[in-house]
């Protein structure tokens, strides 16, 4: 079992920077591929980052490359989505996922654990 807690959601002016923050309960948190998803108002929830056990490898949304980093520290049980050149259609809220599996690391279905979210809003 793995329970998920993220923060650094805000408010924040456009070309503005975030940091979020998803710290996981347990031992084995270096198992698990971690995940950052995010839904926006009337849309569905889309893969935005993703990085596998080691750290050294990640995947990102085409809409993201460049601007957004994700990052992971196990000794912390924590993962991290550095996002820069934010853009209002950024906003949304964004929610860490954990998955013991990283064939479908960019599918909502690829993960087991949820966090609760939290919300980011980027002002034009």
């Amino acid at each position: 079992q793995v329970h998920l807690v993220e923060s650094g959601g805000g408010l924040v002016q456009a070309g503005g920077s975030l940091r979020l923050s998803c710290a996981a309960s347990g031992r084995t948190f270096s198992r698990y591929v971690m995940g950052w998803f995010r839904q926006a108002p009337g849309k569905e929830r889309e893969f935005v980052a993703g990085i596998r056990w080691g750290a050294s490898t990640t995947n990102y949304a085409d809409s993201v490359k460049g601007r957004f980093t994700i990052s992971r520290d196990n000794a912390k049980n924590t993962v991290y989505l550095q996002m820069n050149s934010l853009k209002p259609e950024d906003t949304a809220v964004y929610y860490c996922a954990a998955g013991l599996s990283a064939v479908f690391i960019t599918s909502n279905n690829g993960y087991d654990y949820w966090g609760q979210g939290t919300q980011v809003t980027v002002s034009s």
